[in-house]
C-alpha cells in the first residue's frame, strides 16, 4: 500500500481507537501529516432518551472541553500536532466529509464494528461517510474481545 501524504483519522474517544491510529500511521508518509478528528453528536440529538432529566442537564460546551483535552492528549500521545486535530459537534459523517476535504485529505481512516443491523459490513457511520467523498476510505475493523 502507497502511502499517503494527508490523512484523516476520524476516531470515537470513548472506544477502541488505538488499532485506528496505528493503522493510519503504517500508511501516512509522515505523523505530521496526519489529522485527528473527534464529533461528538450534539445533546439536542440524545436529550430525548433522558427522560427525566432536566434540558440543561448536559451541557454541550463542558463536554466539548472535556473532549478536547482527551482528543489533545491522545494526539499528544500518538505523535500528532495539535493543530492537526479537529473536534466539532455534529452529525459525524458529515463533519467527516466536511473537514477531511477542508484539509485535502487524500485518505479518511475510521473503524468499524459493523453491528448496526442493516450495515452490518461496515457501520452506518463508516458507510454514510464511503459515500459521496473524494477521498479514498480505509474501514479499520474493531474487534470486539467480549
Amino acid at each position: 500500500m502507497s502511502n499517503y501524504k494527508r490523512v484523516l483519522v476520524a476516531i470515537d474517544i470513548n472506544a477502541e481507537y488505538k488499532s485506528i491510529i496505528k493503522k493510519a500511521l503504517s500508511v501516512c508518509e509522515s505523523p505530521d501529516k496526519l489529522s485527528l478528528a473527534y464529533i461528538p453528536m450534539p445533546t439536542v440529538y440524545i436529550q430525548p432518551y433522558l427522560y427525566g432529566m432536566e434540558y440543561n442537564a448536559i451541557d454541550d460546551s463542558g463536554r466539548l472541553k472535556l473532549a478536547r483535552e482527551e482528543l489533545e492528549t491522545i494526539a499528544e500521545v500518538s505523535g500528532i500536532s495539535k493543530e492537526n486535530v479537529h473536534l466539532r459537534l455534529g452529525d459525524a459523517a458529515d463533519e467527516i466529509k466536511e473537514i477531511a476535504n477542508e484539509i485535502d485529505a487524500e485518505l479518511i481512516v475510521l473503524g468499524t464494528h459493523g453491528r448496526s443491523g442493516i450495515k452490518v459490513l461496515l457501520g452506518s457511520t463508516a458507510n454514510a461517510v464511503l459515500h459521496g467523498v473524494k477521498q479514498d476510505v480505509l474501514a479499520v475493523r474493531i474487534h470486539d474481545d467480549s
